[in-house]
């Protein structure tokens, strides 16, 4: 059965089935219709996940291996598929489609794709998946589309807006929803849930300042000390709020903390940069702030993000920006992080 990427909550409501395949060239949607799937598989009682990425040599024997183990843990699971190129190639599509004639009912098969071409789509091995469970083509968003998904994303966060203040938004994001997701959390880290003006909308989206917030964290990131303290005060002198650069420091430092997972996990670098929509130079900046600290680390730098939000929210004494710059030093260094402990 082949869907909209909005019609998937309304058939997961109507019960799981045994495969999913989600393809498109749009990480944010991908990322998150697989998400909802795991979701309510986890509901259902599928505890145990096995993720696997298809890379050159990948031996496809494994996945009916993989669909007839289960774990000593768990008595159903999911079997997490990544396909980074679209296509399975002539081994790959004899093992999917050998899949769905031997189904299991204690196993879920979860495909996560590049964008396949209008050739592909109608290949045996899709319509073997199309045939026993859902496919899902994900498209970038334009128009009324992407209206509409801006709309839906902030009702989620409680933000009640007129329609220019959409169109506002729409129009500074160019169709780009992982900076759409980013300026709405933004306005809800700053103004909280309830009515915003199209001015609100246009202070926040349209301040220059914003970017400021990202330069701080590619310069936190690359443990650049001295640019660091420059940054954070300018970033104080313009009057940026305090949530939105807490937001950014907590934002990436759980981002390190679920790369490292998954890199323990054993998956793929690559792949899993691309799952979390790390492009082009933050790759270089993640893996050097991957190696510099561990977990120990990211987790003493939440624990004073906490002190951070009390101290903004006026439930603890102490200067807010203080706290901020003591926390972009703990990314910048590790041996920072020991003389403080």
């Amino acid at each position: 059965m082949r869907i909209k990427p909005e019609q998937l909550s309304g058939v997961l409501q109507k019960g799981l089935l045994p495969v999913y395949f989600i393809t498109g060239d749009e990480p944010l949607q991908l990322g998150e219709l697989a998400d909802e799937i795991r979701k309510s598989a986890k509901q259902k009682g599928f505890d145990d996940r096995e993720i696997v990425s298809v890379e050159t040599g990948f031996e496809w024997n494994k996945l009916a291996f993989m669909a007839g183990s289960l774990s000593i843990f768990a008595d159903k699971k999911i079997i997490d598929l990544r396909l980074p190129s679209g296509t399975p190639g002539t081994d790959g599509a004899k093992a999917l489609i050998n899949y769905c004639e031997r189904l299991s009912e204690d196993t879920i098969l979860l495909i996560t794709s590049g964008k396949i071409d209008s050739k592909a789509l109608k290949s045996r091995w899709v319509e073997a998946l199309d045939k026993q469970g859902l496919v899902i083509q994900v498209w970038p968003l334009e128009g009324q589309d992407l209206i509409r998904w801006i709309q839906n994303r902030m009702q989620r966060r409680g933000l009640v807006i007129q329609s220019d203040g959409v169109q506002l938004l729409a129009s500074r994001i160019e169709g780009n929803l992982l900076a759409a997701a980013q300026e709405i959390e933004k306005l809800y880290v700053l103004y909280g849930a309830g009515n915003l003006s199209v001015q609100q909308i246009n202070e926040v989206v349209a301040d220059s300042s914003r970017y400021d917030v990202f330069k701080l964290m590619d310069t936190v990131l690359s443990a650049n000390v001295n640019r660091i303290t420059k940054v954070l005060s300018g970033l104080r002198s313009e009057g940026t709020a305090t949530p939105i650069v807490l937001w950014a420091l907590t934002r990436d430092a759980r981002l390190l903390i679920k790369i490292k997972l998954a890199l323990a996990q054993g998956q793929n670098q690559e792949t899993v940069f691309k799952s979390n929509n790390i492009w082009d130079k933050r790759k270089t900046l993640i893996s050097q702030a991957l190696k510099r600290l561990s977990d120990r680390d990211l987790n003493h730098i939440l624990v004073t993000s906490a002190i951070a939000d009390r101290q903004i929210k006026g439930q603890q004494a102490g200067d807010a920006w203080e706290t901020l710059l003591t926390i972009c030093l703990m990314f910048a260094s590790s041996q920072f992080m020991v003389n403080i402990s």
